[in-house]
């Protein structure tokens, strides 16, 4: 229930003063509103991320070698110009790649023909003193001198293997003594100077 009221000012023929006379009127009832205003709560909306479209594309590496792989890229093909087959630091020669030195694909001599031979100097050097011997025991002269200069070609090869597989690993040496060196000695100038 409501209590409607209004202030009014009462207009008197009596003079000057002027009063609030307070009015009222009749009570009104409340009537129904036509809305209905119940509570309501919808579900919170959670959208779903949106997952792109992922095409098959063809990998082309700069050896030759190619793998497939699912993208968002469109490009059907893609030729890679930096990867690291195409490195000088890529060693296909590294104790670490026997396994792999299958050379599949040609990927070896797609190497050796882009980077040269430098990189595996040491095994060439022993193929050229193996050839070295070989080339020089010349034609046999007889029968008997044929065995004798066979198994003298045998121990010369073997010699030279053995000697071309010796400076390999005192080369191998030395550069992981020097690397070792580098490593231990990079704090020391620093003490020393303080």
């Amino acid at each position: 229930m409501s209590l409607n009221t209004s202030f009014r000012r009462a207009t008197t023929s009596t003079g000057p003063s002027k009063s609030l006379l307070k009015s009222t009127t009749s009570t009104s009832s409340t009537s129904p509103s036509p809305y209905i205003c119940t509570q309501c709560r919808h579900a919170s909306l959670l959208r779903r991320p949106k997952r792109p479209y992922t095409f098959t594309q063809l990998i082309a590496l700069s050896d030759g070698s190619t793998f497939l792989h699912r993208t968002t890229s469109p490009t059907p093909v893609y030729r890679s110009t930096r990867d690291t087959r195409n490195s000088l630091l890529w060693n296909p020669t590294s104790k670490k790649l026997l396994t792999v030195e299958d050379d599949e694909a040609g990927r070896l001599a797609a190497f050796r023909a882009k980077f040269g031979r430098s990189f595996d100097a040491a095994g060439t050097a022993a193929e050229e003193a193996a050839a070295a011997v070989a080339g020089s025991a010349g034609p046999p002269k007889a029968m008997g001198q044929n065995i004798d200069m066979k198994q003298a070609q045998d121990a010369a090869m073997d010699a030279a293997a053995e000697k071309a597989l010796a400076q390999e690993e005192a080369d191998l040496q030395e550069e992981e003594d020097s690397l070792l060196d580098l490593i231990s000695s990079f704090g020391q100038e620093d003490n020393g100077k303080k």
